[in-house]
């Protein structure tokens, strides 16, 4: 397929030079709070987009690599003659203080974790936080140790284990910290962040929703012309928020194409219907798929099987009612910008497969389709804001992922049409617990698992030999590390006593307490 990039935002940027930080996407998010545009870019790849990009301000990440070894990646020389300020974290002030003239060493010993620094010096970085002389938390995470800055800078804070906590050169703009301010575990980094990008760069922080709207809108427009696009809408929130978006773009030239698996959550199909077809009115093919997907699915236990098959199902089925689209030339998809940050990480691209991804997808490539990818500059957080935006009920924007395959792979074992409407009752029951508790917006996922495991009951004064339900709920911000939630437990009690009296064929009900790593969110 071919794809049609969009123009760069007209808002002021801040690039970002990533250097491989498992964390650089948390700098992105925590600029994006503050109302600042900005976009991630690989060491590599910046020398050839500066002129275009045309940032107000350059940060550099952090980073795996040592930069007293030979081949250690540098940010290209140009970012420091722009004339714009320059923020180094953690790898990125051991850069910039190399190619400035500073002298970095290897560290006998890592400095990993709380640390407190102590504030020397008045600086505009870190206005808000405290006086000279006064302490402030931060997270630190480096085995490198600065052992000279370079001519210019000047120490502004420092802690027991590194010298040159936080230096500045005012005179240029350039800054350099040792620690993490965009995670968590520096209370205040956000702070820091927008003392930079507000105070120093001298920015509006002006990237809102609104006006995001507004330019996709007009960028949509640009790129489709007269033609026609057809959107794969899965019900889930980035492609509803997608076809929304395109929707109010270009109206009527727009088609939506509702697979219905069979495998989705209780009445989950008669709602996305009556939202986009009734609300909306928004032209929806809705294709009810279920028997076709619960045939293949027939026999098959693997879990790599099962996504597989239901992956290639939905193509086929996607294909031939696209096919139906006349003069279709545009394929709408819901990509993200952490997917776009991913493909071309300086870490080298994706990290190790466990298991095929959730997205149902990779249509083939005689399609021949254009992409329109109108949600590419936005985490998940702002796809929410987004929709919201655009008049989508909070409820659903707010909604809790749910896996491409659906339901199949929260059935470990053979999917039959039995098995998934034991599954949905539950879940749905589940769901609603958590609701009435008010707890489901603390939960980043929350659903129920049918397990091929069946267990000696008593209901009345009869034996039963049912199968087990598992409950699994976690907290999380990005899904790529969770902890399980911990719920009150009467809560629990109540979900599993209606479970257990409410859907026949289940007997008992767990809790899955196990954290990511070692275990994955989804039980497949």
């Amino acid at each position: 397929m071919t794809e049609t990039a969009h123009a760069p935002t007209d808002h002021e940027r801040v690039l970002i030079v990533d250097f491989g930080s498992q964390v650089t996407q948390l700098i992105a998010r925590r600029l994006r709070e503050s109302g600042v545009y900005c976009e991630i870019h690989p060491y590599d790849k910046v020398e050839g987009m500066l002129d275009a990009f045309a940032p107000k301000a350059v940060i550099l990440s952090g980073g795996p690599a040592s930069v007293h070894e030979a081949q250690s990646p540098s940010a290209p020389q140009r970012v420091f003659e722009l004339g714009v300020p320059v923020l180094g974290i953690c790898y990125g002030e051991m850069t910039l203080c190399a190619q400035l003239g500073g002298a970095v060493e290897g560290g006998q010993e890592r400095e990993f974790g709380r640390a407190e620094i102590l504030i020397e010096r008045l600086s505009p970085l870190l206005q808000g936080l405290g006086d000279i002389g006064e302490r402030e938390t931060v997270w630190m995470s480096h085995g490198d140790k600065i052992t000279a800055i370079p001519l210019g800078f000047e120490v502004v804070a420092a802690s027991e284990g590194s010298p040159f906590a936080v230096i500045a050169d005012e005179g240029r703009r350039f800054y350099g910290i040792q620690f993490h301010p965009e995670v968590a575990h520096t209370p205040r980094g956000a702070l820091m962040l927008r003392n930079f990008t507000h105070k120093i760069a001298g920015l509006k922080g002006d990237w809102t929703m609104s006006a995001f709207r507004d330019e996709m809108v007009q960028k949509i427009r640009d790129q489709v012309g007269d033609g026609r696009v057809i959107c794969g809408l899965s019900g889930g929130v980035d492609s509803s928020v997608a076809a929304v978006l395109l929707h109010e773009a270009i109206g009527d030239q727009l088609t939506c194409v509702f697979v219905d698996t069979g495998l989705l959550r209780h009445n989950e199909a008669e709602q996305v219907v009556t939202m986009f077809r009734d609300h909306y009115n928004i032209p929806l093919v809705h294709v009810d798929a279920a028997d076709e997907f619960l045939g293949q699915l027939s026999g098959v236990s693997d879990p790599e099987t099962k996504r597989k098959t239901i992956g290639r199902v939905f193509v086929e089925i996607f294909d031939r009612e696209a096919a139906k689209v006349e003069g279709a030339t545009f394929l709408a998809q819901g990509t993200l910008y952490p997917d776009v940050i991913e493909s071309v990480s300086a870490r080298g691209g994706p990290s190790a497969v466990i298991k095929s991804h959730h997205n149902v997808g990779g249509l083939p490539d005689y399609m021949k389709l254009k992409l329109v990818e109108p949600l590419r500059e936005l985490f998940k957080d702002e796809v929410r804001a987004l929709g919201v935006e655009l008049g989508l009920p909070p409820a659903f924007v707010g909604r809790h992922p749910f896996p491409g395959p659906g339901l199949a792979i929260r059935i470990p074992g053979e999917v039959t049409p039995e098995r998934v409407a034991v599954l949905q009752k539950a879940d749905a029951i589940y769901l609603d617990e958590i609701r009435k508790a008010g707890l489901y917006d603390s939960i980043w996922q929350a659903f129920a698992v049918l397990l091929p495991v069946r267990t000696v009951g008593v209901m009345g004064d009869a034996r039963t030999y049912d199968e087990v339900c598992a409950l699994r709920a976690v907290t999380s911000t990005d899904g790529m590390t969770a902890d399980f939630f911990e719920f009150p437990w009467e809560v629990l009690g109540r979900a599993a006593t209606r479970i257990i009296n409410e859907v026949k064929g289940i007997n008992r009900v767990v809790y899955d307490v196990t954290s990511k790593p070692p275990g994955t969110i989804e039980w497949e």
